[in-house]
């Protein structure tokens, strides 16, 4: 009893500390409009950015997908799950980000978490931005290689930290659209250090992908690495812009060889159902010829920043707007009055953000209405006047 009654002072610590988190059942969607507990509400949270995850294209790709191959893929893909549509789908998104190969991951998660122990151990070094995703920090610690954390964007302190070490192996790691705050990392710099020492870059671009860059593809197209990927290796995520699920590593030939050999999350595990892969082909078209979809994004986000321009909004010219609160329990208390008024945006608190940096993360998607917006900017101007 003594464990049990340990959870329970856990859980009210977290409960006095507003840092209690709580699942919403979605009981129908379409678009950005959703229905919760009977309660119809517009979907502020999501990171469905182009308006994918319903999109009739990827439902018919499902429906084909499952009626030739069946749903799950019966084994991992080194022992009988690697289908020929996961090899199909490796090739097409590969073509798209500008790499040589591709590996597809169940999660990006997984694929965070497992490939940087694939490319570095003990007697090695990690350099990560202290604002990287929580798959990124696991990611690094299993690795069990020396881990140094620089200020977030601080091209300078990664400078000197990489310019200090003696590690014979290093790995840059940072997210190329930071989750939280919406910013983007100096990535033609921090790719300019990887060549000065000698170190591998690994960009996370799960929200990047779709959303910036030519047709959407992404980080390297962006800040015109595509050429430089020998040293980069690429994850983009698949179940944001691209509407669906998964992940994929992607980079030079041997690379990706290096990391099918090695990489753990992708040996252990069963293979990505291949009707998903499916889905998968279907929406990389759909990112590519996505430009309309890209216009609406862009015209949302002036529209919003334009009208909470006396807020706390954090700088940011991606879908992700952050409007800093401050006090946790102040986030909360936004966030219940926005959803009472049928506008559903989440509050963020510790340890995802900064301690005293709670915030509202408003997510923008093309599939969000002029009106939809209107009605969210006055709603949370009243909030803060009041």
């Amino acid at each position: 009893m003594n464990i049990l009654n340990g959870l329970d002072a856990d859980l009210a610590a977290l409960s006095a500390a507003d840092l209690t988190r709580q699942r919403r059942v979605i009981e129908s969607r379409r678009g950005a409009q959703v229905v919760i507990d009977g309660k119809p509400a517009i979907n502020f949270c999501s990171n469905d950015y182009l308006g994918l995850a319903d999109a009739p294209a990827l439902i018919e790709a499902a429906i084909e997908g499952a009626r030739r191959w069946g749903v799950g893929a019966g084994a991992s893909h080194l022992v009988s799950g690697h289908f020929a549509v996961h090899e199909a789908a490796e090739k097409r998104l590969a073509e798209y980000v500008g790499c040589e190969a591709a590996l597809l991951f169940s999660t990006g998660y997984m694929a965070n978490a497992g490939v940087i122990s694939a490319l570095v151990g003990r007697g090695n070094a990690i350099f990560a931005d202290k604002l990287n995703h929580a798959s990124l920090v696991d990611g690094a610690r299993l690795a069990r290689a020396e881990l140094h954390r620089y200020p977030h964007r601080d091209v300078g302190a990664l400078g000197r930290l990489l310019a200090q070490s003696m590690a014979k192996r290093k790995l840059i790691v940072t997210d190329s659209v930071f989750s939280m705050d919406g910013d983007l990392a100096p990535l033609e710099e921090i790719a300019a250090l990887a060549t000065a020492h000698d170190a591998w870059l690994m960009i996370d671009d799960a929200h990047g992908l779709g959303v910036i860059g030519p047709q959407g593809r992404g980080a390297l197209a962006h800040c015109g690495l595509r050429a430089n990927t020998q040293r980069i290796l690429y994850i983009g995520t698949l179940g944001k812009a691209a509407g669906v699920a998964g992940a994929f590593a992607a980079g030079s030939q041997r690379l990706i060889e290096w990391l099918l050999q090695k990489t753990r999350t992708y040996i252990f595990t069963t293979a990505m159902p291949p009707l998903l892969a499916e889905c998968l082909i279907a929406a990389v078209d759909l990112m590519a010829h996505g430009d309309a979809r890209r216009a609406t994004l862009v015209r949302h986000i002036k529209h919003l920043r334009e009208g909470l321009s006396d807020t706390r909004l954090l700088e940011s010219n991606t879908p992700i707007q952050p409007l800093v609160v401050g006090e946790n329990r102040l986030a909360v208390r936004l966030a219940d009055a926005l959803f009472e008024q049928g506008l559903w945006v989440p509050a963020i608190r510790p340890p995802t953000v900064p301690e005293g940096s709670a915030r509202l993360r408003i997510s923008l998607s093309a599939a969000h209405t002029d009106a939809e917006l209107e009605t969210l900017i006055a709603a949370i101007r009243r909030a803060c006047a009041a």
